[in-house]
């Protein structure tokens, strides 16, 4: 059971990576072992990306940026209601994630004040190989809509720069364990206290 720390504002953690990570799976269970708001990234998708997508063409910046931008919005309004929330977007490079930063309304663009963000970010890798299985095995029992063609144009986008202070997670190790170690190196942010 969780419950609410009125002495923290909230903080937003991102699970990020590229399609097939498991970024799903593991936001969703923080926000349910925290008892707080998940937001899926690819409800936020235009009906135009995902036919796009199902079709094997990589998105563009033009298709990108709208869809980024309501996901700041959704975070912004939980964030500034003292909430935490589990989020599950790709964020692949930095420009991306500058916008989900704006989640918090007291963030400046551009100043590379990352540490006092309430946006924070966790990303799971694992192998190209892995990653292509798990798209094909989605593919096949029709639980997504994004083909195992378009991992490489991911793979080529997905850049970290180490001044950003994001978490790198082995993506095969547990879910349950990798929602654990988040909760643990967020603890003193979290608005939400697991009982």
């Amino acid at each position: 059971m969780a419950v609410s720390d009125l002495t923290h504002p909230g903080l937003a953690v991102v699970i990020m990576g590229v399609s097939g990570c498991g970024k799903s799976t593991v936001a969703a269970l923080l926000a349910e072992t925290l008892g707080c708001s998940f937001i899926e990234a690819d409800d936020y998708h235009s009906q135009a990306n995902k036919a796009k997508m199902s079709k094997g063409i990589p998105l563009t910046d033009d298709d990108r940026i709208p869809w980024l931008e309501s996901l700041r919005d959704a975070m912004r309004e939980r964030l500034d209601g003292g909430e935490d929330v589990a989020v599950s977007c790709s964020a692949l490079q930095q420009k991306y994630r500058e916008i989900l930063r704006e989640g918090d309304s007291s963030y400046r663009s551009g100043s590379g004040s990352y540490s006092s963000c309430r946006v924070k970010f966790v990303c799971l890798e694992a192998s190209a190989e892995v990653i292509a299985e798990r798209i094909r095995r989605r593919s096949m029992e029709g639980e997504h809509f994004m083909p195992a063609s378009l991992l490489q144009s991911q793979l080529d986008l997905l850049r970290i720069d180490e001044a950003e202070g994001i978490t790198e997670v082995d993506a095969t190790v547990r879910p349950d364990a990798i929602v654990k170690n988040t909760i643990v190196q967020f603890r003193e942010q979290l608005a939400s206290t697991v009982c």
